[in-house]
């Protein structure tokens, strides 16, 4: 059996913090509307969407980690707040692989070196969910 190997900006115990744009990018999306777009995200990939970091106190807030980079190439939809390299440092808390890391957690497993949530697969699935037209009403 091959090991896993964990990028070396998770850390080893606890959790840190740490700078959005450097290592990942990431899109955050609140309570429920994070859980829903994580089970789509889940299903469409066989159950390895990439890192999802959830945090459970406050706002319940999920954090989906992309490519650094990568989250600037897409309009994210409101409802979903790209964190990435700006004017002001935004820093994002990243759990460790096991014990005690409240109130943060991997949703599916902490990440391989170089895995990350696919951002245009992302960015379809909080379209679809975050911006729903109501069928009865005609643009006009």
């Amino acid at each position: 059996m091959t090991q896993k190997l964990t990028p070396n900006w998770v850390p080893r115990t606890g959790l840190q913090l740490r700078l959005a744009g450097i290592h990942f990018d990431a899109v955050r999306v609140c309570g429920i509307r994070g859980e829903a777009v994580l089970h789509h995200l889940s299903e469409l990939t066989e159950g390895r969407p990439g890192p999802v970091v959830r945090e459970i106190n406050g706002c319940r807030w999920t954090y989906f980690l992309l490519a650094p980079g990568e989250g600037a190439e897409h309009d994210w939809p409101p409802g979903a707040r790209r964190f990435g390299r700006s004017a002001r440092d935004e820093y994002i808390g990243v759990p460790a692989p096991e014990g005690n890391t409240y109130p943060l957690s991997w949703r599916c497993g902490a990440p391989e070196v170089g895995e990350f949530v696919d951002a245009e697969l992302l960015h379809g699935v909080l379209m679809a969910q975050l911006c729903r037209t109501d069928p009865g009403v005609t643009p006009g």
